[in-house]
């Protein structure tokens, strides 16, 4: 048995493309997936970010349900705490009646933005600590045993689509531990407690309704290519707009005009202490040919005992990424789960 692979797409609106056009390319990975043999495709809510075109999660989710046929689709993750836990129901129920059997609904606490745009959400700062009593209310909601009184969801009850928990710290682990769920930890941008956490997750792990035994899911970068070093060009040139991203959005981002980074600037400022930090969200990437590739995975499963792995495909060019998933698929053929 082949260890199951996923792809996680934040719909990546590449310079000089719109966003109509980050859409079709989510939908022609979608398709590639299904077709290459991969579990699911999740897509993350994030606002306010110039470079990702996933903040209307369910909506998107819908778009590449309606254009792909077997393949699972889900949020990796909806932010909770942005929403009240009926109108996710409604709208995850929605989808799951128009596609059954196909809808995951992978939960966050984090914002997924700064604290500007949180508040232009209408977000209680607080929300977050009510994340544990909102991921019961909502698991309520969809098995249609509501613990609000007189409140149903329609549509949403009894649809039971499975909850994922998603972290990347040992809070996450904990709650999904805690409440017998399936977790998924975020270490393609946020590694430092992968271990302990995957540890954790396992270790306190209660059997549930929906989950009799603890289902980790670790998430990884992969920039597969047919030659090792176009491979690691493309990589470079991932990175680099990463700290471009990240930069934007710090102290300089209130400046009226925007400022141009060379890549030579880039590179320099890699070398800081802030600039390895930033490198240091990438550490788990798997970039070079299918071989290299499948041996890093094989690593890194086995590292983390993780019983799926979540790609995300790195590739700025859509063609780049498509050969990817290809590519990565025929190395993860040949991966078995850990024991």
């Amino acid at each position: 048995m082949t260890m199951p692979f996923s792809i996680l797409d934040l719909a990546p609106i590449a310079p000089g493309q719109t966003v109509r056009e980050s859409f079709a390319n989510s939908v022609r990975l979608a398709q590639a997936a299904e077709a290459n043999g991969y579990t699911r495709v999740w897509y993350a809510e994030h606002h306010n970010m110039q470079t990702i075109a996933s903040s209307a999660t369910s909506v998107l989710i819908g778009h590449v349900a309606d254009h792909t046929s077997t393949i699972r689709i889900g949020s990796g993750g909806v932010m909770l705490p942005n929403h009240s836990p009926l109108a996710i129901a409604e709208q995850f129920g929605t989808l799951a009646e128009l596609h059954p059997g196909r809808i995951d609904l992978g939960l966050g606490r984090a914002p997924g933005s700064d604290q500007n745009t949180a508040r232009a959400m209408r977000r209680d700062p607080r929300s977050s600590d009510q994340f544990p009593e909102d991921v019961l209310e909502l698991q309520a909601f969809l098995r249609g045993e509501s613990i609000v009184p007189g409140v149903q969801a329609v549509p949403g009850g009894g649809t039971n689509v499975p909850l994922y928990i998603l972290g990347s710290s040992l809070f996450g682990a904990r709650l999904a531990a805690a409440l017998g769920l399936p977790y998924a930890f975020a270490s393609h941008f946020a590694p430092d407690s992968l271990h302990e956490a995957m540890a954790l997750y396992r270790s306190e792990f209660r059997p549930s309704r929906q989950l009799a035994e603890p289902y980790a899911i670790a998430a990884v970068n992969v920039i597969a290519s047919d030659d090792e070093a176009d491979a690691r060009i493309q990589f470079e040139t991932t990175r680099r707009a990463r700290v471009r991203s990240l930069i934007a959005r710090g102290p300089s981002a209130i400046d009226a005009v925007p400022i141009h980074y060379s890549d030579d600037q880039i590179d320099a400022f890699l070398t800081t202490s802030e600039g390895r930090n930033i490198a240091n969200m990438m550490r788990y990437s798997a970039v070079g040919t299918a071989s290299e590739v499948r041996s890093f995975l094989e690593d890194f499963a086995t590292s983390v005992q993780a019983d799926e792995l979540i790609i995300a495909h790195q590739s700025r060019d859509i063609e780049d990424r498509l050969r990817s998933v290809v590519l990565t698929a025929e190395a993860m053929r040949e991966l078995q789960p850990a024991d």
